[in-house]
Formats: C-alpha cells, sequence, structure tokens
C-alpha cells in the first residue's frame, strides 16, 4: 500500500511520516535550511503481517501544488493533516479536493499538534474536519488526533495504517501492461541512471524492455528496487526505483512515463468525463485554457466541453482535453484540471478515450462510443464500442489504449467479427456492421449500373470510395473478399459488380478478342496500339477499335491513353513494379524512378503512371504519384 500526505504547509507533515517511519523525507539542503518540504519525499514502514507501507510526502506550499500532484497520482491511501492550533487553511481545501477529484475514498485525516492546543480546540478542529470531508470521498474516513512531538495518538494511528494494509485488495491493473510513473531521476555511481515512480500497472523485471512516453526511445531494466527493497520484480501499487541502461540523465524527467512496448503511446488530446469542484463559483466552458495533470505530468491545454454545453459547480460532463504537447495517457487515468494561473484546482475527472477524434466529436455516433467506454472492464468496453462503431476498429491501438490484453473477448465473439490485420494495425468489425455494409456496397453498385450500363463496373478501390469511404482498407478487402466468395459480387480484374451486370461481346467481338490476345501479351510494357492490331490481324481499325472498347469496359484490357491497350497479366507486372519504386523510397513513385524499372521511356512512363492515378493505384499530389494506402485492392498479382 503507497500513502500519500496532503495539508497546508507547516501542518507537520514531514514531522509526523518521520515519527511513522523514522525517515526524514527532507532530504534537500534548501528544505533543511528553510524547514519547509520542496520536493517529493519517500519513506516506508513495516507491518507485522509483513507487508511493507510507502509513504509519499508532498509539498503544502500554494506554489508547490502541482508538485503535490506528481506525488499524489498512484497512492492507495490519503492522509490529509489538519494542524490543531491552525485548523483549516487554504491548501486544507485544495489538497482535499486534489485527493476527491483523483477519486481517492480510502484514507484518514489526522489532526496534528494535538499538544499545542487545548482540548476544547482539538474537539473543534476534529468536528470541523468531519464536516469538511463529508461531501468528499473521504466522508467517514477515521480523523485521528496526534502529537508527533509527544506521540499521543501514533499508535492508534499506525494500527490504522497496517489495518489498512492488511485489507487491501489485490491491484485492480496488476495483470495489465507494465506501467510506472516517472517522479524522480538521479545517478548512482556503478549503476546509472535510475529513476522512481509508482507503478500503475503490471509487472516489470530485471532485463525487461521498456519504452519512454511520450517519446521512442527503448530502455532496458538493469535491476529492480520496490519498497526500498532489491527485488527480481515490481508490480503495480509499489514504489518502484529502476536502474536503466541506455540513457543519460537529463534524456528522462519527472512526468513521463515507462511502459511495456506495446501498450506504450501518447496523445495530444483524449475524451474524459469531468466532475467540476463543487467550491467552483462558475461554470466550466469550451475554449477554457487550464494546467492538465495526469500521471506525474503538468501540460497546459484547453477544455472543449462535449455534453452538455458547460459544466456547472459539482456537475459533470465529457469534454475533450487538447493539449499543447504530447502526454502519455490510458483509459481510467485520472486527471485533474488547474486553471491557467495555476492558482486553483477546477475539475477532475477520468480518461475514456487517449485516442480522441480531431473531427466529430460531438456527434451522437461519437457520444455513443463515449457511453461504450464507460463500461466497466476492458472486454465489456471492446464488446460496447464494436456494437456502435459502422467502421470497426483497430484492436491493437484499443489495446494498447486501455493497457489491456483483450483476446480472450476477441475470441468470446467469434463469429461474431470480421477479422482483418496487416502490418500496423489488426481491424475488426461487428457482424451487424458487416452486413450493413455489404447491403450499401450492393445499393451503390445498383446504382452504377443503373447510370453506366456500357461499363462492367467501377475498380473496387474506386468502390470503397463510392460506398464506405471510411472503413479501413484491411476490413474493406475482407469485406469484398467475402461477398465475392459467397457469390454477392463479382471482380473480374480491377472491376467489380453484381453477378446479374455484365458487358456482353457479339460473335463478331468474341473472334476479334481471340485474335488479338496473343499480340497484346507480345506487345509487353510498351502496350499495343488499334491501328497496328488493326493492321496486322488484317480488320478494319473501327471494328478493332470498338472491340478493345467492350474489352475494357469488361474489365479484361486496360486502355492507357486513346487506342493503346494493355492486357491484364502486363498490366498487373507494371503495378508491381509500381509498388516496389514506392516500397523504396518511403511511398512514393517519380517518373524518372518508374522509367528506370520499366526500361520504358519518360513518356511511356508518365502515362501509366496517370493511369495508375484514374484506377485509383496512385494518388497525384504535385509531380509525385504516392501509393494508395488500398492499393492492394488493384492488381495484386498477375492475371
Amino acid at each position: 500500500m503507497i500513502v500519500g500526505t496532503a495539508g497546508h504547509i507547516d501542518h507537520g507533515k514531514t514531522t509526523l511520516v518521520r515519527s511513522l517511519t523514522g525517515v526524514d523525507t527532507d532530504r534537500l539542503p534548501d528544505e533543511k535550511r528553510r524547514g519547509i518540504t520542496i520536493e517529493l519525499g519517500y519513506a516506508f514502514l513495516d507491518a507485522p503481517d509483513g507487508q511493507r507501507i510507502g509513504f509519499v510526502d508532498v509539498p503544502g506550499h500554494e506554489r508547490l501544488v502541482h508538485t503535490m500532484l506528481a506525488g499524489a497520482t498512484g497512492i492507495d491511501h490519503a492522509l490529509l493533516l489538519v494542524a490543531a492550533d491552525d485548523g483549516v487553511m487554504p491548501q486544507t481545501h485544495e489538497h482535499l479536493a486534489v485527493l476527491s477529484l483523483l477519486g481517492l475514498g480510502r484514507g484518514a485525516v489526522a489532526v496534528t499538534k494535538c499538544d499545542r492546543a487545548e482540548p476544547d480546540r482539538v474537539a473543534a478542529v476534529v468536528d470541523e474536519v468531519r464536516a469538511l470531508i463529508g461531501p468528499t470521498p473521504l466522508a467517514g474516513a477515521p480523523v485521528l488526533p496526534v502529537s508527533a512531538h509527544t506521540g499521543d495518538g501514533m499508535a492508534a494511528l499506525r494500527q490504522h495504517l497496517f489495518d489498512a494494509a492488511a485489507q487491501a485488495q489485490q491491484h485492480p491493473r496488476a495483470h495489465d501492461a507494465f506501467r510506472l510513473a516517472v517522479d524522480r531521476v538521479f545517478v548512482l555511481d556503478g549503476t546509472g541512471t535510475v529513476v522512481t515512480g509508482t507503478v500503475h500497472a503490471g509487472q516489470v523485471r530485471v532485463g525487461d524492455e521498456l519504452r519512454l512516453v511520450p517519446g521512442e526511445r527503448s530502455l532496458r531494466v538493469r535491476s529492480v528496487h520496490a519498497q526500498n527493497r532489491s527485488v527480481p520484480e515490481a508490480s503495480a501499487g509499489q514504489r518502484c526505483a529502476l536502474a536503466l541502461a541506455g540513457i543519460e540523465r537529463d534524456q528522462i524527467e519527472r512526468g513521463q512515463w515507462l511502459v511495456a512496448p506495446w501498450a506504450a503511446q501518447a496523445t495530444d488530446r483524449f475524451d474524459a468525463h469531468l466532475t467540476l469542484w463543487h467550491g467552483e463559483s462558475r461554470a466550466l466552458r469550451s475554449g477554457t485554457p487550464v494546467h492538465v495533470h495526469i500521471g506525474s505530468q503538468s501540460v497546459m491545454g484547453s477544455v472543449a466541453v462535449l455534453e452538455p454545453a458547460v459544466v456547472e459547480p459539482g456537475g459533470s460532463a465529457l469534454v475533450q482535453l487538447v493539449l499543447r504537447e504530447p502526454a502519455g495517457a490510458w483509459h481510467g487515468d485520472r486527471v485533474v484540471l488547474r486553471d491557467a494561473a495555476a492558482s486553483r484546482t477546477l475539475a477532475g475527472g477520468t480518461v475514456l478515450d487517449p485516442l480522441a477524434p480531431v473531427r466529430y466529436r460531438r456527434t451522437p455516433q461519437r457520444l455513443s462510443e463515449l457511453q461504450a467506454l464507460a463500461e466497466p472492464s476492458a472486454g465489456a468496453r471492446l464488446e460496447a464500442l464494436l456494437r456502435v462503431s459502422p467502421q470497426g476498429l483497430d484492436l491493437r491501438r484499443f489495446a494498447a489504449a486501455q493497457g489491456s490484453d483483450v483476446s480472450a473477448t476477441v475470441r468470446a465473439l467469434g463469429d461474431a467479427l470480421l477479422r482483418e490485420h496487416d502490418a500496423q494495425a489488426e481491424h475488426l468489425l461487428h457482424q451487424d456492421h458487416a452486413q450493413q455494409a455489404a447491403q450499401r456496397v450492393h445499393e451503390v453498385l445498383a446504382t452504377y449500373h443503373e447510370k453506366h450500363p456500357d461499363e462492367l463496373g467501377p475498380d473496387s478501390a474506386r468502390l470503397r470510395r463510392l460506398a464506405l469511404p471510411r472503413l479501413p482498407e484491411p476490413l474493406w478487402r475482407a469485406l469484398l473478399a467475402r461477398q465475392i466468395a459467397q457469390g454477392e459480387l463479382k471482380q473480374r480484374g480491377a472491376f467489380v459488380h453484381l453477378p446479374e451486370h455484365g458487358v456482353h461481346l457479339s460473335a463478331v467481338e468474341e473472334r476479334l478478342a481471340q485474335k488479338v490476345a496473343q499480340p497484346l501479351l507480345a506487345a509487353g510494357f510498351e502496350g499495343a496500339w488499334v491501328r497496328d492490331l488493326a493492321r496486322d490481324g488484317k480488320e478494319s481499325e473501327a471494328l478493332v477499335r470498338v472491340t478493345l472498347a467492350r474489352l475494357s469496359q469488361r474489365g479484361e484490357l486496360h486502355q492507357v491513353v486513346k487506342d493503346l491497350y494493355y492486357p491484364l497479366a502486363t498490366m498487373a507486372h507494371l503495378a508491381a513494379l509500381a509498388r516496389e519504386v514506392a516500397a523504396a523510397h518511403g511511398g512514393q513513385v517519380l517518373a524518372a524512378d518508374y522509367r528506370d524499372a520499366t526500361g520504358l521511356g519518360r513518356k511511356r512512363a508518365i502515362q501509366i503512371l496517370e493511369h495508375f492515378d484514374r484506377v485509383g493505384l496512385l494518388r497525384r499530389v504535385g509531380d509525385v504519384h504516392w501509393l494508395r494506402s488500398d492499393s492492394r485492392l488493384f492488381l495484386e498479382s498477375p492475371i
């Protein structure tokens, strides 16, 4: 169990921790000289049952609330201190607001310095404190009069902490991905860079690889200390020190996270359920600049209130927090907002979606997604979200945002899902939405055939843009493949059509089609011109032109420019070369590179690239042709 102190400056937090543990948590020379806590301090107390209780001692000065917040995030048990001689003071109110907005319901209040006040005064402060915590999650917490100087009441406080530690349940995120909020960094001779923090989830062992978030840096764990002991493994709910290989002291700072690589991610906006502190005098509105505290990090940002339109004091709302710089965030993280001047605590809440969208953030669709994300477990959230997500979701991103392995839920859903993956993502679509998407494709194709009766159909990339432009490309491929396999659609080359639709050839056209098939293949990358095919075959040029146009409409040939045709096999080979050039040049295909790859002249290479732009293999931006993300729908292999 980790205990966090809170309370006004000079109310005896450090003295009380020293009396409980024998450790002076004020370690800095400036702290000892001035007699006040400036930085977070740490101490430990061994319980009779063998457990070790960790203490995070925080500063009480009003200008150091950001430091207090860095230490308070992740504690299990709050210990609020109120001096008997002073009574409730300004930072008592603010620290209590912080604890409440962090959702801390386990704790106690110590009325300190009882040796400096008369019994009647002590009793009055005890009553005042009970009234103060009444509207907060700490309502009903024990209020214990103590004196660290004389020792009065300390045995009762110590026993309370022992009992609380014995009753503590397993950490709710013990089996999730590892995650530690860094709150201190230093260097030890012979050890190197060491970070300390509270383990928010999972376990870490010597030799593990971790990712620094925000950032992309990978680090290896050289040694582990948990609760101030050298151990092979540290777990969620413990204070932990990790010696790290591969990083210097100035390359890591408070506010960053160390995370298991598969769950490492940062965000510059997230959606949250937020509650405005009941002591605020004004409502919270969109556009309000705030300090956002999450984990041990503080970052400037602004609030976009989603529903309702404003947040009244004591009320709650769905909001999106837009950050000025990235922060690490998972679903369920507690977040606290302070005003732009960092003079008071405004609100707090829980992260719902660390992958919040920039657009469509207030639509009924989006609000239904946020409602699904309020489910109590990661598996329940996944199932509920799939039911309200017509575009499906990326399973890897979802799991990383939760910090949880949801593979058991995916297995349980089984046939209720359409599932497809590529190198970057694994996509899921609920069968209800898959059926609606298939119906939409059928409707679009029927309309297309009605408007273009002489065409076989659109190419598959164009069909996606007409019917389901927001559906991720892997899911589109899976949906299309399933419809074709079930006979609901047919595909010829790159073109898709309904089974009952087709472009039919006359007997003369059938004869000509067979006659020109071999010359078209023999033409290679240069392609075949209508006039040359007519001359060599001793046929009417007009008849050859009409026949090849009909074959193109059927999806059996490609017309690159007027009267220049390619068979599917040749075009598939040219498409494969375009993909190779794109792979070698970061996704872009320049005419010069493609010319060299094909051995064609510059003019013909440009004509083919422009054809690829039209049919959806490439997308032209300026003088550069970019490989489309859905290009795998087009001529993947020679036919």
